[in-house]
């Protein structure tokens, strides 16, 4: 085993375990793991939108090549053809960029307002396209259609018609309070929970199983690290701080209860 793996084994092992640590109580190892997950998840996405959204798609756009501001020594060779509305976002960007002075953090203002409105606009149209329109037409359904069998559990069906449309119009009928929600009506709605509670539950299991895959992988990480092959990494990295918090408690009793 190469020692840049072995060393990434003992990395790996070290954040995962100080993450884990946190099960015992707030302590400097789940600190340092988590201050380096946040630093390095920031560098990371900060590097990935650079090389891949502004580098090609702003510098390529504002200085191509042969471009009307060859002069400046600047191109960059994307196949864009220049576009001086690109001027816009740049000016924007350096904006907030130079609010890190003090005096010029007004600056800011116009960039974040630009921003916001824009990711507005696209996130309203977007959430009135895919969940309200499409939810509409997907509930737009031929209860009895006489190509359809009656039930079936891998494909349309009468049944499963009957069940997307009580569903549906019991649950959006829960929300509507202008009218007491007793008898008939009441008994409705209610209905309308059962088909909530239903459908919160599957969403939360499949949330659970998506964490819980994650945590299994990292369990196996971790066993595969525990091997002479990386040097026992997880068992050191585990008997260091479990030594290390149980001296750290002893010789600071009146964190023990914080």
């Amino acid at each position: 085993m190469s020692f840049s793996a072995i060393l990434g084994a003992w990395i790996a092992a070290f954040l995962t375990i100080g993450i884990f640590s946190y099960l015992y109580k707030d302590n400097p190892f789940y600190k340092i793991a988590e201050h380096v997950f946040v630093g390095v998840s920031a560098a990371y996405v900060a590097a990935i939108s650079f090389w891949t959204q502004i580098y090609p798609n702003l510098f390529g756009r504002l200085f191509p090549k042969d471009g009307p501001l060859a002069f400046t020594g600047l191109e960059f060779d994307f196949n864009h053809e220049f576009n001086i509305l690109y001027l816009f976002p740049l000016i924007l960007g350096l904006m907030m960029l130079i609010s890190v002075f003090q005096q010029f953090s007004w600056m800011a203002r116009w960039g974040i307002a630009y921003t916001v409105a824009i990711a507005a606009g696209l996130k309203a149209f977007g959430y009135l396209n895919s969940n309200v329109l499409n939810q509409v037409k997907a509930s737009s359904v031929d209860l009895f259609s006489g190509s359809l069998p009656f039930f079936s559990l891998g494909g349309d069906s009468i049944f499963n018609n009957i069940v997307l449309v009580v569903g549906t119009l019991s649950a959006l009928m829960y929300f509507y309070f202008s009218k007491e929600q007793t008898g008939n009506f009441g008994r409705f709605t209610r209905l309308g929970i059962y088909f909530l509670m239903v459908s919160f539950g599957a969403s939360f299991g499949f949330a659970v199983m998506g964490r819980i895959s994650l945590l299994v992988g990292r369990f196996n990480d971790l066993i595969d690290y525990s091997s002479a092959d990386y040097n026992y990494a997880t068992l050191g990295v585990l008997l260091f701080i479990v030594v290390t918090l149980g001296v750290w408690s002893f010789q600071n009793p009146e964190q023990k209860d914080n």
